[in-house]
């Protein structure tokens, strides 16, 4: 090749080569371009609602309470989240509500703080600090609100059958048969005991002082059976996602060793039989874990057994190609040597390929492990067990959003355990030690 055959070479190397990395932005930026119009990016911020973020957020770390009077008989009913297992005696309110029994004039006073005051009666009124009063008399002919002279607020909605007032202090909704408003405060109320409960109120010291004396079973009972935050059934729940887990992963390892045999090349000198063992791994791990749950749960309804058949199948074509390969990379020469002491075999692979492969087994088992657990949340929203469904249940009445961040919190709890757990068994059984964190 002459010199100037080489040049002209390598110059067209160097321009292909420019060509190329000049090409790559170019279909980058086309490519994010592309998805900028199609995914409608632009119209994301048309459909933000920072309000129902805000509020969203508000009801992880709060709670509300609720004060509603029913405007056809007078009745006054006060509740924790609206819910029933959260409602006050009759003639008891908290310290904020004066009741009308307790009034000189009768009506029923809510403080919301910073100056708002709602009044129940004849007429629901709203005291608005730097505004001014809101009355309405609700009846057959509707709402009939009476506001302020001016423009009308945009955090007020009022219509002929319906008004509704939302500060930062509350909200009042008022209709022809009901009005209600609605006081945020932080914290989660009744998580440790119920209204009804003895030890509702009671602060810590004077709790262990108690449980001290002879109260701890009671004490422990009223918190466990929590009607409100149903902390015996949340950890049950808890269990059973672990355990979904558990019996799928260690449920494929054991279905998926014996297969892995079929499918490793030296040890299995039929390609026929090497090849539909990889095809069975294919299709097993090919479908996705919440295709199988969905399939399951129809053929066997639902249940906390069908999410863990659905990681079962899902991890055993891996776990089956992943030994296959390990089976076909141990050393023939301590197969050879435990076969020179005449060792048939089944001794054969039980002393001279197993405790080759243990180390790697042991690490994608356990890893796996740890990964299911998380998967088993999900699968159990599907198949009706574990935390899953509790969580899912939850999210649904979007109602009680402090639940939804305790089950959260108990979820990454359960994984950080999980991790840790994994993590120390792993170091044990393999390397023999506790080892490092």
């Amino acid at each position: 090749m002459t010199a100037a055959t080489l040049q002209f070479a390598t110059t067209q190397r160097m321009r292909r080569k420019r060509q190329f990395a000049l090409a790559v932005p170019v279909v980058i930026f086309a490519y994010f371009a592309y998805i900028f119009v199609v995914f409608d990016v632009a119209g994301l911020a048309g459909r933000i609602n920072v309000d129902n973020a805000r509020t969203l957020v508000s009801d992880g770390y709060s709670y509300k309470t609720h004060v509603t009077q029913d405007n056809r008989d007078g009745s006054l009913e006060i509740a924790i989240e609206g819910e029933r297992k959260g409602r006050y005696e009759a003639g008891s309110a908290p310290d904020w509500v004066t009741l009308g029994a307790q009034s000189d004039d009768g009506l029923t006073r809510v403080d919301l703080g910073g100056g708002h005051i709602v009044t129940f009666g004849a007429q629901v009124t709203y005291d608005v600090p730097g505004y001014g009063m809101i009355v309405t008399q609700p009846g057959a002919s509707g709402v009939n609100a009476t506001l302020p002279a001016g423009a009308v607020p945009d955090w007020i909605s009022t219509s002929k059958n319906r008004l509704a007032v939302t500060t930062d202090a509350g909200r009042l909704t008022v209709t022809r048969n009901r009005a209600e408003v609605f006081k945020y405060s932080l914290g989660w109320e009744l998580f440790f005991f119920t209204l009804d409960s003895p030890y509702h109120g009671v602060g810590p010291v004077a709790l262990l002082s108690r449980g001290m004396n002879g109260e701890a079973g009671a004490i422990w009972q009223d918190f466990w059976f929590n009607r409100m935050w149903r902390h015996g059934d949340v950890a049950w729940a808890l269990v059973e996602t672990v355990l979904m887990a558990f019996l799928g992963t260690f449920g494929a390892a054991i279905i998926a060793l014996p297969l892995g045999f079929l499918a490793a090349r030296n040890f299995t000198p039929l390609a026929g039989l090497r090849f539909a063992a990889r095809r069975v791994f294919d299709f097993l791990r090919g479908v996705d874990g919440l295709i199988w749950t969905i399939v399951l749960s129809r053929a066997f309804g639902p249940g906390p057994l069908t999410g863990a058949l659905a990681i079962l199948l899902t991890d055993t074509g891996s776990f089956g190609k992943m030994f296959s390969e390990a089976l076909e990379n141990v050393d023939d020469k301590q197969i050879e040597g435990i076969t020179s002491t005449g060792a048939k075999p089944l001794q054969r692979y039980r002393f001279g390929v197993i405790p080759q492969i243990t180390p790697v087994l042991l690490s994608q088992i356990l890893y796996y492990l740890e990964s299911n657990t998380r998967s088993a949340t999900i699968i159990g929203a599907i198949t009706g067990g574990g935390i899953g469904l509790l969580l899912t249940q939850a999210i649904i009445t979007q109602k009680d959003w402090e639940e939804v961040t305790n089950y959260i919190v108990l979820i990454v709890l359960m994984v950080m355990a999980m991790d840790s757990f994994s993590g120390w068994l792993r170091r044990k059984l393999i390397k023999g030690g506790a080892g490092e964190a």
